[in-house]
């Protein structure tokens, strides 16, 4: 057991903690909590909004699936960091200033205010849903870090409960100013720890061109899937999964509506979205230094548990002061984008469906509320974690964001974009893109022909147009049976 570098993980860990502690003090309102008040600068929003896609996958997915031997490559990592990358331009270029001006506490309110409660709660039900695998991928990440710095000491699943709690408690008393403050301290510490491990990666491979050499040698700078029907269809499904799937979720969300105007707010998501971008790529070139560094055991790892390979890098190359430079990177990558998660979907809960149950509830108690429902989601998904033992993390955040392509996606843009979209469209596109989903899912080799999610978000559109277009038999949030001027 590495007593030191486990002390100064923890020590960071209660640092940060402080940090948002702090930050609980200035909670004053449920808008407080909930958005940071509308007061974040740009410097922060691109922090915050790096920081809730820089997460365990990022650190140990991505890499893993980039230097696969069979199947690696850029294409294979489509999905995220590209798909994830465009999603935040995408919202910065067409959805912030929108969104920003309707003054709204949630994504969910949209959906209530356009098309009344029913499309408000079952959308809601679908983001809250799509956050189990992607919090749960980051808590997996938290057991990992404990059970490696500890040679096996703590097992993975009282890791897990460790890093949950000291996150857990900055995140229920300071709220997104809380994650905001510490988002700022943590990209700092990633950015630099990062590149300090890329640095020395590459001189003990012998120079980044050696590192180039073995990625054009095994034709990992490849993008493009194979030129048939098949490879193209599945290629697409995975770039909107995260792309499109990602624009109605609620820490994304919550990002805009924390800036201090609109313009902050549109240029946050996009400066954040490129950065993410280009800094994914760190990862990627470290754990591909491995294999020339270490290449014996690299390879043994890839085949048996890819996602220890940059932390047995670390640990076995590496000096004392870049291990703590890497875990306190890591560490910082998996807490942002827990404690986002975390509150996102309680957040929709609160204010989207617990309020359409208990209505006329004060500022107080909805900030209560918020607190306790961060606590009871919290179990829960460490629950769901602990079960989901095994399971790569890139496959447990990719598959979150399918709930929320094929429910959520098309009645937000289609609802900000066409007037003529309805309550009877809305609700006929939910059905459409979940049923049809569920459908690819479940029935042996639909999935195998034809990207499950695509064919639900085609679905969603379809049924979004044709009831929207077709005789209105449901009204609409207003009581009326009628298009929209």
């Amino acid at each position: 057991m590495n007593t030191t570098l486990l002390a100064f993980v923890i020590l960071y860990l209660v640092g940060t903690m402080g940090i948002g502690i702090y930050a609980g003090t200035r909670i004053k309102s449920t808008t407080d909590f909930a958005i940071a008040g509308r007061s974040l600068p740009l410097a922060m929003v691109i922090t915050t909004t790096f920081a809730t896609w820089f997460g365990a996958e990022t650190v140990m997915g991505i890499p893993a699936k980039f230097v696969d031997a069979e199947h690696g490559g850029l294409r294979a990592v489509i999905e995220d960091p590209f798909g994830a990358s465009m999603c935040l331009v995408l919202v910065g270029a067409f959805f912030a200033t929108r969104l920003y001006k309707m003054s709204l506490l949630t994504i969910g309110d949209f959906y209530r205010h356009r098309f009344g409660k029913g499309v408000e709660i079952f959308c809601s039900i679908a983001i809250i849903l799509s956050y189990l695998g992607w919090v749960a991928a980051q808590i997996t990440a938290l057991g990992l870090v404990f059970s490696v710095l500890s040679g096996g000491a703590i097992a993975p699943p009282v890791g897990m409960a460790i890093g949950t709690t000291l996150v857990l408690i900055y995140v229920l008393i300071g709220g997104m100013l809380a994650v905001a403050w510490t988002d700022f301290v943590q990209m700092i510490v990633l950015v630099v720890g990062l590149s300090l491990i890329a640095v020395m990666a590459s001189e003990q491979a012998g120079g980044a061109g050696q590192v180039m050499a073995l990625a054009h040698s095994n034709d990992w700078f490849r993008i493009l899937p194979e030129h048939t029907a098949h490879g193209w269809l599945f290629f697409i499904g995975s770039a909107i999964t995260m792309m499109f799937g990602s624009i109605p979720q609620q820490d994304v969300f919550q990002r805009v509506m924390s800036a201090k105007d609109s313009d902050t707010a549109r240029k946050g998501a996009i400066i954040g979205g490129f950065s993410y971008l280009a800094f994914a790529f760190v990862p990627m070139f470290i754990v591909a230094s491995s294999l020339i560094i270490m290449p014996a055991e690299a390879r043994e790892l890839l085949a048996s548990d890819p996602q220890k390979v940059l932390p047995t890098l670390i640990l076995g190359k590496m000096p004392l002061v870049a291990q703590i430079f890497f875990f306190g990177a890591l560490v910082s990558a998996i807490k942002s984008t827990s404690s986002a998660t975390l509150l996102a979907p309680s957040t929709s809960f609160v204010e989207n469906i617990l309020k359409n149950i208990r209505p006329g509830m004060s500022d107080r108690q909805v900030l209560l509320s918020l607190r306790i429902t961060i606590f009871v989601f919290t179990a829960l998904v460490m629950a769901y974690a602990i079960l989901m033992q095994g399971t790569a993390i890139y496959d447990l955040v990719s598959s979150a964001y399918q709930v929320t392509l094929v429910a959520a996606f098309v009645p937000l843009t289609l609802g900000l974009y066409w007037g003529r979209a309805t309550t009877q469209g809305a609700l006929l596109s939910i059905v459409s893109g979940v049923g049809v989903w569920l459908a690819f899912l479940l029935v042996p080799g639909w999935g195998e022909a034809f990207p499950g999610q695509l064919a639900g978000v085609l679905a969603a559109l379809a049924g979004m147009l044709l009831g929207s277009l077709a005789p209105q038999l449901v009204a609409d949030h207003r009581g009326r049976v009628a298009h929209m001027a």
